[in-house]
């Protein structure tokens, strides 16, 4: 049997667990996930750890060089917006420096990359998006993604893909940072009040779909850019009250806001949200609906839930 040697980088991240579980029960798969801490976190599956620091340009040129990867997924990201609009050299060294090293290295190693991006490289005023929609970050970690993505088209490479992506969610072990869908349960949970703005949209998008996405780009090697979401564009507020309502949480706790409202340090994009046919039509992309994503999450987290 042939293998596709596959490197994962963020592999402890939310999208990293479930796509390092999902391509492990592959057997034509051969998996090794990365990530800072000393040890993954997904239990069991057949595959490969080691840390590694992007940051640390030697170690991530001998490690292609040793593994050979046939393609490697970058699930690597700092991702907390107001963070890398007050981290900006961090944040730079992560989200672009890394990405064009990691860039050259699959080119010196003839390795496909695969690159995980966000709907906040666009400006939020004519969303949702298609893949040839013109961006236009309003913050410094849309504009941070932006520069990876021009990053890998300048590599050289003869194959990679981008798969931009929206609001992820979903449940995994340990994880270092929380996701929305998450944080509305636990403070609903303990009957804590939460400021939700109603004046972005979305198509939120669960972690286990958008790990089927990868696994179908890598699978049928397609190659430029795609839209990985959900199909549902709804605010943000909206997608709470559901949160409430299928976890019978107390939805008076809820309180609509506008994005003024909460003063935060970056500007977030209005409207975003993907179309999501690119996908559909050429590999096959089916992502659940809310409903069926949240009784899935449900089932995971051991907490019952009730369907309309």
């Amino acid at each position: 049997m042939l293998y596709q040697r596959v490197l994962i980088t963020g592999a402890n991240g939310l999208v990293g667990q479930e796509l390092v579980a999902l391509l492990s029960l592959h057997r034509d798969f051969d998996v090794l996930a990365t990530g800072r801490d000393d040890a993954s976190k997904v239990p069991g599956g057949s595959f490969g750890y080691t840390p590694l620091d992007l940051t640390n340009h030697k170690d991530v040129k001998d490690l292609l060089v040793n593994f050979t990867p046939d393609v490697v997924i970058n699930c690597a990201a700092m991702t907390h917006v107001d963070t890398c609009e007050n981290e900006r050299k961090g944040c730079w060294s992560v989200n672009v420096e890394a990405v064009e090293n990691l860039a050259r290295c699959c080119l010196m190693v003839g390795a496909k990359l695969v690159h995980v991006s966000t709907d906040f490289i666009f400006d939020g005023l004519e969303g949702p998006y298609r893949e040839e929609s013109r961006p236009d970050p309003v913050n410094f970690y849309g504009r941070s993604k932006l520069a990876a993505e021009n990053a890998i088209r300048k590599a050289g490479l003869n194959n990679w893909a981008i798969a931009r992506t929206v609001l992820v969610y979903g449940a995994g072990n340990d994880l270092s940072r929380s996701n929305f869908v998450l944080w509305v349960i636990d403070q609903l949970s303990q009957g804590n009040k939460i400021r939700v703005v109603d004046d972005q949209w979305r198509t939120p998008t669960y972690a286990p779909d958008l790990a089927q996405g990868l696994h179908k780009l890598v699978r049928y090697d397609k190659r430029g850019v795609y839209h990985l979401s959900g199909r549902e564009f709804m605010s943000i507020y909206d997608l709470a009250q559901k949160v409430a309502r299928m976890f019978d949480l107390n939805a008076s706790l809820i309180e609509r806001i506008d994005s003024q409202s909460l003063n935060q340090t970056a500007v977030r994009p209005p409207k975003t949200g993907f179309i999501i046919l690119k996908a559909e039509s050429e590999f096959g992309y089916k992502p659940r609906t809310l409903e069926a994503a949240l009784t899935h999450l449900g089932s995971r987290l051991g907490l019952p839930v009730t369907t309309s």
